[in-house]
């Protein structure tokens, strides 16, 4: 860890050591980022196993599909995840919400597809997702995409870090404040007026497109993009705890569309009030640009 944090200092001139709370930060969360990693790679492997042969499709509501990779997958991260921490709360999109995780100050956010329509579709843009909150705030996130290999994660105070092969770098998020500059990260698979209003506002015209928002987080902590926004409130908490904890580390900000924090472990999963993830710099400009084309449209 030392190390990672001497080469990313050395970049700006200079080598430090890591601050005291940064080590001991990263002691507590160790044991579980390790495992958090390695149980995404293996459930990484169950959704590649799948995604080389038909795949069965069912739909569990409007717009909503679901795969036996999803449950496979789905099946030994719960499992593997009471088995390695039993005393900790999970929920999961996948199985029943039987709501003990309310009892619990640490609780594991799973989602072990997002982009199940990209999986579907025969598209590499699907990742596994582990987030582990605390006391209702993000303290640990893993983005795992299994056909590129390329492995996100971050825990409270140890920085942010893209595995990919062999190498290993730190995240931050692009210090630029220029909107005329940026880029945002749009869904594949879901086009949105109200996304495109609000971009036009801040007269941000270059898009890339990705599916899993793990992954169009990951765009910004690697400078790829500048914000991500979803306005139907059709997210949940399993969708934004692993970005979000990855994203914070890297410096950037996640809120609602009216600049409130995220909070985890509430009895409503949803994401009711919209996400707005960003590099930070013009985040106020895209919480007003939101709140002026909601106004138009009541």
């Amino acid at each position: 860890m030392r190390e990672v944090y001497r080469a990313r200092d050395s970049k700006l001139g200079r080598e430090v050591d890591p601050p005291a709370d940064r080590e001991r930060f990263s002691d507590e969360m160790k044991e579980e980022l390790e495992a958090g990693k390695e149980l995404a790679i293996g459930a990484g492997a169950i959704l590649a196993g799948h995604y080389s042969g038909s795949v069965s499709v069912h739909w569990k509501g409007y717009d909503n599909p679901v795969t036996a990779a999803d449950r496979e997958a789905s099946e030994f991260l719960v499992t593997e995840l009471k088995r390695l921490f039993p005393q900790d709360g999970i929920v999961c999109e996948e199985t029943p919400d039987d709501r003990v995780r309310l009892t619990k100050s640490r609780v594991w956010m799973v989602d072990p597809m997002d982009g199940t329509k990209e999986f579907i579709s025969h598209c590499d843009e699907f990742a596994v997702m582990i987030g582990l909150a605390v006391d209702g705030k993000p303290r640990l996130g893993i983005v795992y995409q299994p056909l590129t290999g390329k492995l996100y994660y971050a825990a409270s105070g140890m920085g942010a870090f893209l595995e990919e092969g062999h190498t290993t770098i730190p995240l931050r998020v692009s210090p630029e404040s220029d909107p005329a500059a940026m880029t945002i990260a749009l869904s594949r698979s879901h086009h949105s007026r109200r996304v495109d209003a609000i971009r036009h506002r801040l007269a941000i015209t270059q898009t890339l497109r990705a599916g899993s928002i793990g992954l169009k987080v990951g765009m910004i902590c690697e400078r790829r993009a500048h914000l991500y926004l979803n306005t139907s409130g059709g997210t949940y908490q399993w969708d934004s705890c692993a970005p979000e904890a990855i994203l914070l580390e890297a410096g950037g900000r996640m809120t609602d569309l009216f600049n409130a924090p995220l909070q985890y472990n509430r009895h409503e999963l949803q994401n009711s009030n919209g996400v707005i993830a960003s590099s930070g710099t013009i985040h106020a400009s895209i919480v007003e640009a939101a709140r002026s084309v909601l106004r138009r449209e009541a």
